[in-house]
Parts: C-alpha cells; structure tokens; sequence
C-alpha cells in the first residue's frame, strides 16, 4: 500500500488515514479483526498473485524492525504485531531478535535532513538474541519512508549472519508527492540503495 503524507484529494485522504489505522492497530471489517491480522490474512490469501510472493515461507525467519524509541512495556510495537499475525498464517517464523538501545527521530516527523541515517540505526540497534540457524530473513516494518532503518536493520543482522538472505518488507510505503501517489494498493518489490549522501528507495 502507498500514501502520501501531505494528500490533497479523497483518495490521497483515505490513503493517510489507512496509515493511522495501520499505526494504531485500529480494527476493522466485518467482523472486525485488528489491522495487523487484516493485512496478514489478506496477504496471505493473495500471494501467490503478489510480487513478493517469494519472500515468504515455513523456512522464513520473521524480524519485526524496531521502535525508533526505546521499547516499554504495554507499549504499541506495531511490527511486532504484523509479524505475529504472519507468524499465525503460516508465512515464517516471529523472531522478535532487534531491539532499540537508543533513540532516534521518527523520520515521519523529521526534515530529510535531520533524518536518522543508516549508520545511525545500525548504531543504535542490538540482538537481543540469536535466531536459530536462519535460511532466510525478511525485516517487517509498518510504514517505510526512504529506507534508512531498514538498511541499518539489514546491517546489524548481516553482522551476526553474513552468509544469510536478507529482505525488508513494509506494509506501506511513503510517496513524497502527490504527483507520485495513484493508489492505495500497490504491491511493488523495490530496493534501497545507501549512499554517503543518504539512503534512497525505488520506487
């Protein structure tokens, strides 16, 4: 799914307010289910169809992308949730192993040039515990805006496990302007590229 943070049309409005349902774990539809297992479900129920459709699988490890602050307890780790829910249907396996051990800025809220770097995250991220003997690891986030948690997420796994795959996948994705924004669903299979100026994804 894609949105775009400053929306102008109807379209672009519902596409915003699909993110804060996504972001606050809002329920939805009849009967009403947590978004999280929404997303999972109907995901799962399409991916054959789906251009990621590879990512997944029984021999997948699942890894939540963490908070940008520290994680508290009772508080709301969307992506933990996301994970939990594909844990559920059978497309890998949670692995809650990254954890935050200082904070960064929410890009969401941050000028691109007071974003967290690659670097920064990397920096700032742990293993709080080691998966057991991964094939493939795939990064779950809620919401990706350039890339940069995701590279330094990839980074830090990379050095635990460098002969090991790994991908990112978000439920929804950032469209800097509106002009780049046609509709909500939209499945892609992109990359991220990091470069000394800053991290960049496509599309």
């Amino acid at each position: 799914m894609t949105y775009t943070p400053r929306p102008d049309t109807d379209l672009e409005k519902k596409a915003k307010n699909v993110m804060y349902y996504l972001k606050s774990e809002r329920k939805i539809g009849d009967p009403s289910k947590p978004m999280s297992q929404y997303i999972a479900e109907r995901i799962n129920n399409s991916l054959c169809s789906l251009p990621f459709n590879d990512f997944f699988g029984e021999d997948v490890s699942l890894v939540p992308v963490p908070k940008s602050s520290l994680t508290k307890a009772d508080t709301l780790w969307v992506p933990l949730k996301i994970t939990e829910a594909m844990s559920k249907v059978n497309m890998g396996s949670c692995y809650p192993c990254l954890k935050r051990i200082a904070p960064v800025q929410k890009a969401a809220y941050a000028s691109a040039s007071q974003r967290p770097t690659a670097q920064t995250h990397f920096d700032s991220i742990d293993i709080n515990s080691i998966l057991p003997k991964p094939t493939k690891i795939v990064l779950i986030d809620d919401v990706i805006t350039r890339g940069a948690t995701m590279i330094g997420c990839a980074s830090r796994l990379r050095s635990f496990f460098p002969e090991v795959p790994i991908k990112g996948f978000a439920v929804m994705r950032t469209m800097s302007g509106t002009s780049k924004f046609t509709k909500i669903e939209d499945p892609c299979v992109g990359t991220i590229n990091n470069y000394s100026h800053g991290t960049f994804r496509t599309p």
